[in-house]
């Protein structure tokens, strides 16, 4: 049987609907028993099949925390199509993949290089783990509007800066679809001996065509983790992780059973068993769709009159390639704020947008959209440029804002500051305390202060601008961000003043935290 004969099959898909065919009686969970214990409303809107194969732990099934028939020839079918050594399912989204890597590759102490715009998720691992981040600072592209991603120099100034870091995570591509130089980053890495990651939670359709950046397994990363909900045909919260024999498979596996769920969704799982196929079998052939609808619509939109960046970007410092799948635009051309675009587009024209920011609109291109959708959004935007009535004074003072440095000072490690002793504070005067708390405009999901971080009135100023402008902010244990959790420095002081001086070493910070 050739590749592509194996990769048509779907044997975890097959078992599930096998299973819901025979119609068994249920003295076992789920509670809802193939959904006749549903609310009508609920059942009447989804339909009955779904319920039917929302399973539990049955022999036919298999069993994700020690997959032994169809799951485990599901992941290894999904492995042999990623070119990976190994797959595994997940069913908590890319998050609990991102701090699974971190904890099967780092113990507590072990430095740990990241980028500072990585993920929430990735900073949540740090804390579990204990590991000590090493931070690389992306530039933000002001031209642009968007952070760029790591480079390969940046990466080896920090190995040679840090030749005891036991791993390397990567981001990419970003949110916005920036990619590094990957290949050149796994050479690098492997040259210094380290394990390098990969946070590929928006790239699980690099493999599948030629015309779109390098995957993480083509690069040759150890270990990567992709949101298959995010851009293919995934159920929310299903994901994969994919890994080579260079990693401690024993230990990730254990590492994955502490934190995955132990009743997990057989509805996401068969549909991480059908995208596996659906892309591997007709990949490229979808994916030649989607790009020439994502160029299409740039090509509208830019004859607009509006700024949406493509492959002319690639070269900027920090953008080695771009995911054109991704519409980066300037709305800034078009209304006050990218807020006020977004909320147009969606109470007006019926047209949800991935995210805004304050200068720009994210939108994303996917195996879903259509030619009609791509039409309606050139429209939308060509009428929301003509009919809105912008106030320059109020542009030209967003642009002027641009984007607060994130070179932090950091005092102490993620967890030593989550786990420190805390104190409640108004927010104005918490500049130069240390946070205690992960404060994150959501999405993109990267914290703009992240615990252990000395907080400064720059990043201050820029957080209340973004909550003046309505931006989702979370982490935060004050949703409205009057307040703010920081290190109670003086009990701190007394107690872990061995460990600060010692972090401080590691991390290349010479004064202790100032007083509150």
């Amino acid at each position: 049987m050739d590749f592509y004969e194996r990769q048509l099959k779907t044997p975890l898909f097959d078992a599930v609907v096998n299973y819901a065919r025979k119609k068994k009686i249920s003295f076992h969970t789920p509670g809802h028993k193939h959904g006749d214990g549903i609310p009508k409303k609920f059942r009447e809107f989804v339909g009955a099949k779904i319920f039917d194969i929302d399973l539990t732990l049955l022999e036919e099934v298999d069993s994700l925390q020690d997959p032994k028939t169809v799951i485990k020839e599901a992941q290894n079918l999904a492995a042999e199509a990623y070119g990976a050594d190994f797959a595994f399912f997940l069913v908590n989204g890319t998050t609990i993949g991102n701090q699974a890597m971190i904890l099967a590759a780092c113990m507590p102490g072990d430095k740990i290089i990241i980028p500072r715009n990585a993920h929430k998720s990735v900073i949540a691992g740090v804390i579990l783990s204990g590991a000590i981040p090493v931070y690389i600072y992306p530039k933000f592209d002001k031209e642009l509007g968007i952070i760029t991603n790591i480079t390969p120099q940046q990466v080896e100034e920090k190995l040679n800066q840090h030749p005891d870091a036991k791993a390397i995570l990567v981001t990419n591509p970003t949110y916005n679809g920036i990619t590094t130089d990957i290949r050149e980053l796994v050479r690098i890495a492997h040259n210094h001996k380290k394990i390098i990651m990969v946070d590929e939670a928006h790239g699980p359709h690099l493999k599948f065509h030629p015309d779109l950046p390098t995957s993480a397994m083509e690069a040759g990363a150890d270990v990567c983790v992709q949101s298959t909900h995010k851009i293919i045909s995934g159920m929310t919260q299903a994901s994969m992780l994919l890994a080579r024999k260079s990693i401690d498979l024993m230990k990730l596996k254990r590492i994955l059973q502490l934190l995955h769920t132990t009743s997990p969704s057989y509805i996401l799982m068969a549909s991480l068993d059908v995208a596996r196929m659906q892309m591997a079998t007709q990949g490229r052939e979808i994916l030649s769709r989607v790009i020439n609808l994502a160029e299409e619509a740039r090509k509208g939109i830019k004859g607009q009159g509006l700024g949406c960046f493509g492959r002319e970007a690639i070269g900027r410092e920090g953008i080695f390639s771009l995911d054109v799948t991704k519409l980066n635009i300037d709305a800034t051309g078009i209304g006050d704020t990218g807020y006020a675009v977004h909320k147009l587009l969606n109470k007006k024209y019926n047209i949800q947008v991935e995210f805004a920011t304050p200068t720009s609109l994210l939108a994303i291109i996917s195996l879903g959209n259509t030619k009609n959708d791509i039409e309606k959004l050139i429209y939308a935007l060509k009428n929301i440029k003509i009919g809105y009535k912008k106030n320059e004074q109020v542009v030209n003072a967003i642009r002027s804002v641009g984007f607060p440095s994130i070179v932090s000072e950091v005092v102490l490690t993620p967890r030593e500051a989550a786990f420190s002793v805390t104190k409640k504070v108004h927010f104005k005067d918490a500049i130069g305390m240390i946070s205690a708390e992960i404060i994150c405009p959501y999405p993109p999901g990267i914290p703009l202060l992240a615990p252990g971080e000395r907080i400064t009135k720059e990043v201050y100023d820029y957080l209340l601008f973004l909550k003046d402008m309505g931006t989702i902010i979370n982490g935060q244990d004050d949703k409205n961000l009057n307040f703010i959790k920081v290190v109670q420095e003086s009990r701190h002081e007394a107690d872990n003043t061995n460990n600060i001086l010692e972090v401080s070493k590691i991390i290349g910070y010479s004064g202790m935290p100032k007083g509150s």
